[in-house]
């Protein structure tokens, strides 16, 4: 039997009738049509899957869609703000990806991390982005593309910074 549940999605609130053993994966690809959250291995191992739920990694296609119910899911569609996120720009920019099925939850993993450290060392990096597979790359580029989004994340934050502090005096 289907129940209402009501998720906010890239910001936006939405109210949806799921059955009760539907993943939130297949409410953002069926329902929602999210398609840019991928399908992989449906087990929770490649990390193809991989959104924001309450700001933290999770791959989607483990976790039920009764469980998002009023909580905030942010997916690869919502990640550009009008512009593209630093690691969207430096993934195209340093050619992280290929056949570009995992980018989606490489990019979100990435986002997760810079968003709790945004000066993150190489270690770091790869232990964020440890639950993502990519059959196609040696996973140097997309290590170089966190490396570079993390230089313009500070970047960023350090204008607004200065702007902040401009208006203030």
């Amino acid at each position: 039997m289907k129940q209402p549940i009501q998720l906010t999605v890239n910001g936006q609130v939405q109210e949806v009738l799921v059955e009760p053993r539907k993943t939130l994966l297949a409410v953002l690809r069926d329902q929602l049509q999210l398609t840019g959250t991928k399908e992989g291995c449906s087990t929770g191992d490649c990390g193809a899957c991989t959104v924001l739920l309450d700001g933290k990694p999770v791959t989607s296609c483990l976790v039920l869609a009764v469980q998002a119910q009023g909580r905030e899911v942010a997916t690869v569609e919502g990640v550009a703000n009008g512009t593209l996120h630093p690691i969207q720009k430096a993934m195209i920019d340093l050619l992280g990806f290929q056949c570009g099925f995992c980018t989606p939850g490489f990019i979100m993993s990435s986002v997760a991390l810079l968003n709790r450290n945004p000066n993150p060392k190489e270690d770091e990096i790869r232990a964020a982005l440890a639950g993502n597979l990519c059959r196609c790359t040696g996973y140097t580029k997309i290590v170089e593309a966190v490396k570079k989004a993390a230089r313009e994340v500070r970047q960023q934050k350090g204008r607004k910074a200065r702007k902040k502090q401009t208006r203030a005096a």
